[in-house]
């Protein structure tokens, strides 16, 4: 019997899905914890040392539109499991490299496009299993990048400093291997076919023209929407460890409120969710952004070590609702055989935010010598995220007309 939408088999591969997403993300959080080792070894600018992470970032963009493509044709079986041989070499390359070039190539490509399945196709395939509760499943699974943020800073801090970046690196190849693996297995059978009722709904809309624009145009928009909200946020979660040593407070602080800042995102997601299933995706991706602008804002004027944790528990609890707003923005208005590549694209978009933003933070700080200058670009960036989403929030829904598309 093929399992069905909802039933218990789909929220036991979403719990699965989830443990490979905490697991699978560490290429994005290793690479922060390490800068300050890295930078220090290899003798280079605060910018330079922030490149590891734009190239990990950008490729992890990318590998998501590959890997989604792959999951779309194959199943989500194989990128799965090639993603994580795959995490498993670039790990060990990186810590045998010689030079930040080298490291660049094995952290920034390998493990960029290895981890890309730790987030955005398992998202567009965990919305393949669930149809009244896709809002609130989407979120839980999305979750999985801050569950890993939470759980991976300390514990690489904490080896780090033990053992050194290198033994670090090569410890967490292995870990990868052995872990997500065995965990694809559950992951093996594919999605159901949609039926008429899994497909239509009043929150669910799909003209030829979705929100009285292309599919194209719409497409373009949520992926300017993405890059701006996502250079906004990376300010605090991509140098909030370099910022806190810059202030006196240590990394191993800087560490621990990252920590705290996802710890945060995890329940403003699951939230967020809750609220998606009732007010639709627009709507969440317009409170999200608004409530993550004011959460910046509050940075400008604090910098004591119990202000900063009190902001960046703020900062995760008022954030993380954006990301999965795409994915369900989406799911309303395109159909379910191009979730893989379109939520794909969207989501890559966000990681390219992500890269842009902390190499942009890096070189404002390198001209400027003060984070002071980098969050103010995060506030403006983030005002163009809130004004793409008040336009698509004032645009009326088109009617459901069946699977006519143009591009």
């Amino acid at each position: 019997m093929t399992p069905q939408p909802e039933s218990a088999y789909a929220w036991t591969r979403l719990f699965a899905a989830l443990a490979l997403s905490a697991i699978g993300g560490v290429g994005m959080w290793s690479v922060i914890v390490a800068l300050p080792a890295v930078q220090a070894e290899f003798g280079v600018a605060r910018a330079a040392a922030s490149l590891p992470y734009t190239v990990t970032m950008v490729s992890f963009g990318v590998g998501g539109i590959i890997m989604g493509r792959l999951s779309d044709r194959f199943g989500i079986i194989v990128p799965v499991i090639g993603g994580a041989v795959g995490l498993g070499i670039g790990y060990a390359a990186a810590s045998q490299a010689t030079s930040v070039s080298q490291f660049i190539l094995a952290q920034g490509v390998l493990v960029g496009v290895a981890g890309s399945i730790a987030f955005a196709p398992l998202i567009a395939d965990t919305s393949l299993w669930f149809t009244r509760r896709r809002g609130i499943a989407v979120a839980v699974i999305s979750s999985g990048s801050y569950v890993a943020g939470t759980l991976w800073p300390p514990v690489v801090q904490r080896l780090i400093a033990s053992v050194g970046w290198r033994q670090t690196y090569l410890t967490i190849a292995i870990f990868c291997v052995a872990t997500m693996v065995p965990l694809a297995l559950v992951l093996r059978r594919r999605p159901p076919l949609p039926t008429a009722t899994d497909t239509a709904g009043p929150l669910v809309s799909r003209a030829a023209r979705p929100l009285g624009m292309s599919p194209s145009a719409l497409q373009t928009l949520l992926v300017v929407a993405g890059v701006s909200c996502c250079v906004a946020m990376s300010m605090p979660q991509v140098h909030i460890v370099a910022y806190c040593g810059d202030l006196g407070h240590g990394a191993a602080r800087g560490a621990e409120m990252l920590s705290l800042m996802l710890g945060g995102g995890i329940v403003s997601r699951l939230a967020s969710g809750w609220v998606c299933d009732r007010i639709g995706g627009r709507a969440t991706l317009l409170l999200s952004s608004c409530l993550q602008a004011l959460a910046l804002v509050l940075f400008l004027p604090f910098h004591g070590l119990v202000a900063l944790y009190i902001v960046s528990t703020l900062f995760g609890l008022f954030q993380g609702g954006l990301v999965p707003a795409y994915a369900v923005i989406v799911r309303e208005f395109f159909p379910p055989e191009q979730a893989g590549v379109r939520i794909g694209i969207v989501l890559m978009a966000t990681v390219f935010g992500m890269a842009l933003g902390g190499f942009l933070s890096g070189a404002i700080f390198d001209l400027t010598g003060s984070y002071q200058a980098a969050f103010l670009n995060g506030i403006l960036w983030n005002v163009l995220n809130i004004t793409i989403a008040v336009g698509l929030l004032r645009r009326p829904a088109m009617p459901l007309t069946g699977a006519f598309w143009t591009r």
